[in-house]
């Protein structure tokens, strides 16, 4: 009967799958879009907002300069949707990043990448999902005070709903998906359409607010700032690299599936992106970092929205349940963006563990086929970061994209070695100008992202940026010393050349505390194992107690010796240690079986009442060499008793159905045992130590 933890599992998680199912979980790309793209295309609905924010700074005179930096990224963003079309017909077996830099540029540089993309995962979680309850809260002020709670809550079932499997989780996550892009796209083409094709005038609520500027800016100082609000604004390219980690997700032709899927993330993507920012500029939007300082004219209790609420209240102000359906696909689709992170982390986690960087329980997948320890890792690294900065999106993005852009630029180097690699020994006219396009491509993407990365460290790194630089540098260093502990292990572990010489002789040593059926049993396997010699030792703690065993053990006839050793100061382990290690010391060659007792409960908190010396015992002796520690295990009552009954009743039956033929006949075996026989009690497990 399976336990009341087992059935809660299968009730959250589902029936496990078979491993040769996996085919099975495979993702066409209406469903593979929703899944690895969600983040990207998420990233539209703040990358605006953190370009207009920081633009705030120098009042309305900046707000000038949004369309040309809207524009910029999405020439960022086209250039590294190219190259990772390269990127994923090159390396289709879902390494991504991690596999291009190892193999074209080293381990090292392999490690910074990998490193780089798991501080960014993590940042991808906490960012969606409180972006995700900042956009809730712009429509239901209570999501808004309780912002961490919620946003904790939203992880955890994130992470459950990614445990039941890959393909499951698409398919949850396709609607909101696809409804976020209709809303947004149609949202900003109604927009447009109504100003520059009807002439209408639509006006957001805070168009009518003065913005006054935190700072006169000029020269380097203003320049300085249209860098930060790119950095910014270049949180849109988050997630594109999760789609060349997933290719092994795709149905076949993997690559391919895989490159168009690329292709359609980025246009929606930019088509978004651009309208967007058409749209706040031609309505007047302002979204201040201050708003209450900022905003001449906004109301003291005046609440700031996000662009995305903003807008949508501007262009649907007759038809208030259209507002209502685009604030809440944005949410959804903010907090499902965190899933593109939930495949690809658990899928680079298990590279890495593969490759000895990282625990080896991140290889194997659990039972839905998904990498279930990956996704408890990342659900719970990101549940830290989310308190830890208050589910502020202003903070927390700060520490953002500084890992993509460094495994976009390693990655782009490397393709280029990939192909100058191919290119010395390809022949094929045809195969080489398709080799030194794909490489042209590829080194404009590294040249791009390499300036962007230069200019967020610049920008960013006073700001935050310089803590998830800390952590990739923790996490590199971690997973090297992983590395070398595997490593070492392996070596030890080599086996020798010669045959293993066997110890000469073996002593047994059973621990007794008190002479009842746990000990009796532990003496009698001791004496099954034949071993050149055999003592019973207890530890003298309480001299009433030892001498009414040793009397009991003389009672009995027990043939073993029972060596009693005192203990002036009540301790149990280290007297036993002690004596272990004094026969080691004497025989070296030889090699000591230490047995002891244990009780087999049934319940959780009777593991709290027993076993506990037991428990220091075994973890002291497993650290000494040459000593073996076995359990010898004695079921209680409280184990399951209607499973050992059922058990016994399944032996009665079959044991009546060989003695009885189907027509009630005798058979060969004589007549069926009688209540005598039935109820006649079992020998006592001291007869199996006496001999008597």
């Amino acid at each position: 009967m399976p336990s009341s933890t087992s059935l809660f599992k299968r009730l959250l998680l589902g029936r496990p799958f078979r491993s040769d199912k996996l085919g099975e979980t495979l993702l066409p790309k209406r469903i593979a879009l929703p899944v690895f793209a969600s983040d990207a295309l998420s990233s539209v609905a703040y990358a605006p907002d953190e370009i207009l924010l920081t633009l705030s700074v120098s009042g309305m005179s900046a707000y000038v300069f949004s369309p040309w930096i809207g524009l910029l990224v999405a020439v960022v963003m086209v250039t590294v949707v190219a190259s990772y079309r390269q990127n994923v017909h090159a390396y289709p077996s879902g390494g991504g990043d991690y596999e291009v830099v190892t193999k074209n540029l080293g381990p090292s540089w392999g490690l910074v990448v990998a490193s780089a993309l798991l501080v960014d995962y993590v940042l991808t979680v906490a960012v969606s999902i409180s972006s995700g309850v900042a956009n809730i809260g712009s429509a239901v002020p209570f999501f808004a005070r309780h912002r961490v709670l919620v946003a904790l809550v939203l992880v955890a079932l994130l992470a459950a709903v990614n445990m039941r499997g890959v393909r499951e989780s698409g398919k949850a996550f396709a609607i909101p998906t696809y409804g976020f892009m209709i809303a947004i796209l149609g949202m900003t083409g109604y927009g447009l359409f109504r100003i520059y094709v009807l002439g209408e005038d639509v006006r957001t609520a805070s168009s009518g607010f003065e913005l006054r500027a935190e700072d006169s800016l000029a020269g380097l100082a203003m320049a300085f700032l249209l860098l930060r609000a790119f950095s910014s604004g270049s949180a849109a390219l988050t997630g594109v690299e999760a789609i060349s980690n997933g290719v092994p997700a795709f149905r076949k032709p993997k690559s391919s599936n895989a490159a168009a899927t690329l292709l359609l993330m980025g246009t929606i993507s930019v088509s978004m992106l651009l309208g967007i920012i058409m749209l706040a500029r031609a309505t007047g939007l302002k979204y201040a970092e201050n708003p209450h300082h900022q905003l001449i004219g906004a109301p003291p209790d005046y609440h700031q929205k996000t662009v995305v609420a903003q807008l949508a209240e501007a262009v649907f102000q007759h038809f208030t349940p259209a507002f209502y359906l685009v604030a809440a696909v944005t949410a959804l689709i903010l907090v499902l963006a965190a899933n593109t992170a939930f495949n690809g982390f658990p899928v680079l986690g298990s590279i890495l563990a593969q490759d000895r960087y990282l625990p080896r329980q991140l290889h194997t997948r659990g039972d839905r086929l998904a990498f279930s320890n990956g996704i408890v890792f990342l659900a719970a690294f990101a549940m830290v970061l989310i308190f830890a900065f208050d589910a502020e999106v202003t903070r927390l993005i700060q520490l953002y994209i500084v890992g993509v852009f460094v495994s976009f630029t390693l990655s782009q180097t490397g393709m280029v070695r990939h192909w100058n690699r191919l290119l010395r020994v390809e022949r094929d006219p045809k195969e080489r100008a398709r080799m030194k396009r794909s490489r042209a491509i590829n080194a404009f993407g590294g040249v791009m992202t390499g300036i962007v990365l230069v200019i967020v460290l610049a920008t960013k790194f006073f700001a935050g940026a310089w803590i998830a630089i800390a952590a990739m540098v923790v996490i590199f260093l971690v997973m090297r010393a992983i590395r070398r502990h595997y490593d070492a292990i392996a070596v030890e572990l080599l086996p020798d050349e010669e045959r293993p010489v066997l110890p000469a002789r073996n002593h047994a040593v059973v621990l007794v505390s008190r002479l009842h059926q746990p000990t009796l049993r532990a003496l009698a396997y001791a004496r099954a194992t034949r071993p050149d010699t055999l003592t019973g030792v207890t530890v003298n703690v309480d001299d009433a107690d030892t001498r009414a065993l040793q009397e009991d053990w003389e009672h009995r006839g027990i043939p073993i010796p029972l060596t009693v050793i005192d203990s002036p100061y009540r301790e149990i382990t280290a007297p036993i240690l002690d004596f272990v290690k004094g026969i080691r010391r004497d025989s070296p060659r030889d090699v000591v079986t230490v047995f002891i007792p244990e009780y087999v409960v049934g319940h959780w908190w009777e593991h709290l009442l027993h076993n506990q010396s037991a428990l220091r015992l075994k973890t002291r002796l497993l650290f000494e060499p040459g000593i073996m520690v076995t359990s010898v295990p004695w079921q209680l009552r409280s184990t399951s008793r209607r499973d050992l009954d059922r058990v016994d009743r399944g032996l009665t039956d079959a044991r009546r159905a060989i003695v009885r033929g189907p027509d009630g006949a005798v058979g060969r075996n004589g007549p069926p045992p009688g209540p005598a026989d039935d109820t006649e009690p079992d020998r006592p497990v001291a007869a199996d130590v006496t001999g008597r």
